[in-house]
């Protein structure tokens, strides 16, 4: 069953919980990310900072299987919302191919990973984009047939939306600069936006603040998620922030042992369920 925000609101504050942060009435939810599984002995103490998690419905990039495959269960019943993940294609792997039905394909095996693992009707499905810049031509096919093959299980039973993961910073782009959140937003209104600007400022590195931490700063203030943080940092955008990373540029979630299990990238939403996954 689907839980409201307002129910995750009042769960976090009965756990004690820091991950909803509260000023002038206004609520900031804090989440991680991280191609690798966690481990099940380390959910509830990441738990205490953080609302959500990431969670791949297909391998993650640079991996040949995927560990998040069968624990939403364990996950779910830890207290954390989702932000679903698919690995989507590459540039080169859509040169010269048929993008439009490899877009279609990936929209459906998207739809079935997602039935399979269990997560309900009305959830928010967001494209892995990981290359910036303005979309190729190749890429805005793939991507236009993929939202529509996850927006047609809407007439079906399972009801899933589409959103896109992408780049929020800026590139030249022939005469102007544009990200590829920019470009998604202009392309395809309809999809929800997931932007990635790790740049200090206006990301604050790699801290959970207190406070309350806007999306709107990401240049985004549409966007239903902020990735700030990202492990390990880029030190080409992130050198105001480097105090904030780990000596060996990594990003950990705070009050844990470093390990490649707490190296995590850091988000920022307005919901505490942000792919409503619960």
């Amino acid at each position: 069953m689907k839980r409201s925000g307002r129910w995750l609101v009042v769960s976090l504050l009965c756990a004690g919980s820091i991950a909803g942060a509260q000023t002038f009435g206004a609520w900031s939810y804090f989440g991680f990310d991280k191609n690798g599984y966690p481990g099940d002995a380390l959910l509830a103490p990441l738990h205490r900072t953080f609302a959500y998690t990431g969670y791949w419905l297909n391998d993650p990039p640079g991996m040949t299987a995927n560990p998040w495959a069968g624990k939403r269960g364990v996950v779910r019943a830890a207290g954390f919302g989702f932000l679903l993940l698919f690995n989507g294609r590459l540039e080169a792997q859509l040169k010269g191919q048929n993008a439009a039905s490899l877009g279609e394909l990936d929209g459906r095996d998207a739809v079935l990973a997602a039935e399979r693992e269990g997560f309900p009707a009305g959830a928010i499905i967001f494209l892995d984009q990981e290359e910036g810049g303005a979309l190729t031509k190749e890429q805005a096919v793939y991507m236009e047939v993929w939202i529509h093959a996850v927006q047609r299980s809407s007439e079906q039973r399972s009801g899933y939306r589409a959103g896109v993961y992408a780049s929020g910073i800026a590139v030249p782009a022939g005469a102007v600069r544009m990200s590829t959140a920019q470009d998604v937003r202009t392309r395809f209104p309809e999809a929800a936006l997931w932007v990635w600007n790790d740049a200090c400022p206006p990301a604050p590195g790699c801290v959970v603040p207190r406070g309350n931490l806007k999306i709107a700063q990401s240049g985004f203030p549409g966007a239903l998620v902020w990735q700030y943080a990202q492990a390990p940092r880029r030190p080409e955008d992130t050198e105001a922030c480097a105090k904030t990373y780990a000596a060996d540029n990594q990003c950990y979630a705070p009050g844990l042992p470093q390990s490649p299990a707490t190296r995590v990238d850091l988000d920022v939403s307005w919901m505490a369920d942000p792919s409503q996954g619960r």
